[in-house]
């Protein structure tokens, strides 16, 4: 596996010929560029969303080429904190085009899951995002071996027939 830069996974991101999905395991997270506003969020303080335009933009345009953008989130019930906040700037990204849905942690006792976070790319590569115990990311790795890429691609999709779109989930 080969170590990249927050950078260099954008610019991955920002390429992909066909598609890509995001499976996101994490109750909590502690990004440096999301924490202040979700400190925002937690005082009652009004949020423009202006920080997730560059996301936004790059799903516009893939979509707008015909690549899917995909997320399943994998959340506890109830909702920490930290995931009530994400339901509410989520409608962008949405918005976007990017298909976001939210699967219970109790509907996946029997499906398995790599044990980090990740994006497939293309079917041909995987990045892993390594996480700190405070949810701030500490690495970003790189992986095109085919039993990686499959096994990836396999628990996402198995994780996606069991998810809710943004739209229709009703957290418990």
């Amino acid at each position: 596996m080969e170590t990249i830069s927050y950078p260099e996974f954008q610019e991955l991101t920002a390429s992909i010929k066909h598609g890509l999905v995001h499976l996101e395991t994490r109750d909590a997270y502690g990004t440096e560029t999301e924490l202040p506003h979700m400190a925002k969020w937690a005082a009652g303080e009004p949020d423009d969303l202006g920080w997730l335009q560059d996301w936004c933009t790059t799903v516009k345009g893939h979509v707008a080429q015909e690549r899917t953008v995909r997320r399943a989130k994998i959340v506890s019930e109830p909702l920490s904190n930290y995931q009530r906040w994400a339901a509410t700037v989520i409608g962008p990204m949405v918005d976007a085009g990017e298909d976001i849905r939210w699967v219970p942690r109790r509907l996946l006792s029997s499906v398995l899951i790599p044990g980090n976070d990740f994006y497939v790319l293309d079917d041909e590569l995987v990045v892993f995002l390594h996480y700190a115990g405070s949810g701030l990311n500490v690495a970003l790795t790189t992986s095109t071996d085919p039993a990686d890429v499959t096994r990836c691609a396999d628990a996402f999709e198995q994780v996606w027939k069991l998810a809710v779109p943004h739209s229709e989930y009703e957290p418990e």
